[in-house]
């Protein structure tokens, strides 16, 4: 029997002080509040608490007003997996655009961009950016959520995401440790697997992270995968191989370990939540994501007992949770601090850009930007404030035309071939080319085709275009049968179809004009558009 020196009451604190979880609403419920009384040092968003920037920058206040130091999180990667922008799509591309872009100082511009926006609604921390080599092409659940296949790429844009989205006054999440990109299964179903060697693994896997790591990454996130080549019984989430030998000790990481969300099928159908929550603070976890799908006053107490219990039965060292609560405080005060240096360097940005003989237009500037000089240097092509998303999703495009391509003239008809979105994507969150080419071509329609039979899907399609020019928009076409078979057809019968793609391109272009965004962000719809319209 483990003893109690430091009492029941601390004990307590600091077990809820380890928990991230979630709740419903746009306002905080009173149970949450009363939590956050009692001990409770974090909270995570998610897109069902935001219906707007000036709604979270109440909602955070109406936390900071119970505890001022909580730790408010969000699952904001950009691209594809956005909840600041959940309603609309995203303002900024995601990763897998700016692997494609590969300019460095453009991905740091980005998330130091999308980090102000945060700052700006009282988030500080980002459950991001994704450091996974997609090694895999068909990988369900990552894909355009990673940089891309190539681990230097990987690497350095890491650490640029890291740097930037930090100088904005965010912590960095950076995840899935120790690697979720080869993976065929995702990990909100099951227990993925990667049957690969050490040395691939630390030489493809780990190299992003030890990147992250060197640039200051205040968390990492663990990843729900069984991993044997490092811990043959237990997910790395689970596995104090993993997170305290190889993170830890090997890696000498000494920031906050934060796990995926429990309530994944991959931990919660094998161990259950509260024996889950117990093992990843016992090999290492110093807080426990949960929240995406359970959200209650209910959850958060069964966590709590269960960390509780297991100190007073010896099965959790007092020292090992009393040790992760310390790291939860010691990231909050690092936010606080980093939130202060930020505001003082736009601060002084904005009284240099005062002072300077250009003041007047570089003070209009800022003011119809809505934002300041970063302070991290824009390379030649690059934007800066409100803009950069756009530049960058701009950039981001891979164009392929055929010689007998006609420009666009006329509103076309958009089919939109929609696959199921996985669950760190939603289906909640807009995407496509129809809105914009809609604004740049009024009287442009669309219709979404599901899957099923890609011939039926094309010819429904087809038939709904009448005698308009097609733009088929697809997303993962290597990974859908149905699809390709449905682009056969379209292409068979109407050769000038224009394609877009917002997956990973891995299929081979065709279509009188292709278009491969690398992301489904509006940012990369809007760029799309653009090309299509001849803009």
């Amino acid at each position: 029997m483990t003893t109690l020196a430091s009492g029941s009451a601390t004990l307590t604190r600091d077990a809820l002080t380890v928990l991230q979880p979630g709740f419903t609403g746009t306002s905080a419920p009173d149970w949450l509040l009363r939590r956050l009384g009692e001990g409770l040092a974090s909270v995570g968003l998610f897109g069902r608490n935001i219906a707007s920037p000036t709604q979270v920058g109440r909602l955070t206040a109406q936390l900071r007003a119970e505890r001022d130091d909580v730790l408010v999180a969000i699952d904001e990667e950009g691209g594809d997996v956005t909840r600041l922008e959940v309603r609309t799509g995203s303002s900024f591309p995601g990763n897998h655009a700016l692997g494609a872009v590969d300019d460095v100082t453009l991905t740091r511009e980005v998330a130091f961009e999308l980090g102000r926006r945060l700052a700006e609604c009282g988030v500080n921390l980002n459950w991001a950016p994704s450091a996974d080599v997609n090694s895999n092409p068909g990988n369900p659940v990552i894909g355009v959520r990673s940089f891309g296949a190539d681990t230097d790429l990987v690497a350095r844009h890491t650490a640029a995401y890291v740097t930037g989205l930090q100088a904005a006054g965010v912590a960095a999440c950076t995840k899935h440790f120790p690697g979720h990109g080869d993976t065929a299964v995702d990990s909100h179903h099951a227990l993925p697997r990667i049957d690969v060697d050490g040395s691939v693994l630390h030489a493809r896997e780990l190299a992003p992270f030890r990147a992250a790591i060197a640039a200051g990454s205040r968390a990492v996130m663990s990843a729900h995968i069984l991993v044997p080549a490092l811990d043959p019984d237990r997910p790395a989430t689970l596995s104090r191989r993993i997170l305290t030998g190889l993170l830890r000790e090997e890696l000498g990481y000494q920031g906050l370990i934060v796990t995926d969300g429990m309530e994944m099928q991959a931990i919660a159908g094998t161990y259950g939540i509260e024996r889950g929550s117990v093992l990843a603070i016992a090999a290492g976890a110093d807080a426990i994501c949960v929240g995406g799908g359970l959200a209650d006053d209910e959850t958060v107490r069964r966590l709590r007992d269960a960390l509780v219990s297991a100190v007073r039965s010896g099965e959790l060292a007092e020292e090992r949770l009393a040790d992760a609560a310390e790291r939860v405080r010691a990231l909050a005060r690092w936010t606080a601090a980093a939130s202060a240096s930020a505001q003082a360097s736009a601060s002084a940005s904005v009284a240099v850009s005062a002072s300077t003989p250009d003041a007047a237009s570089a003070s209009a500037s800022a003011s119809a930007s809505g934002g300041v000089s970063t302070g991290l240097g824009a390379g030649a092509g690059t934007g800066a404030g409100h803009d950069v998303g756009l530049v960058a999703a701009r950039r981001a495009l891979t164009v392929t035309r055929s010689e007998a391509y006609e420009p666009v003239g006329e509103p076309p008809y958009v089919a939109a071939l929609t696959p199921v979105a996985n669950i760190a994507v939603g289906d909640e969150t807009p995407w496509g080319v129809a809105a914009e080419l809609a604004r740049l071509l009024p009287g442009t329609e669309t219709g979404s085709f599901a899957g099923g039979d890609g011939e039926d899907a094309a010819v429904a399609a087809l038939t709904a275009a009448g005698d308009r020019r097609i733009v088929a928009v697809v997303r993962d076409e290597h990974r859908h049968a149905w699809m390709a078979s449905a682009l056969d057809t379209l292409l068979a019968a109407r050769p000038d179809t224009i394609v877009v793609e917002m997956g990973v391109p891995q299929a081979t272009p065709r279509g009188a004009l292709h278009i491969a965004t690398h992301g489904a962000a509006r940012v990369c719809g809007r760029a799309a558009a653009e090309i299509i319209a001849g803009h």
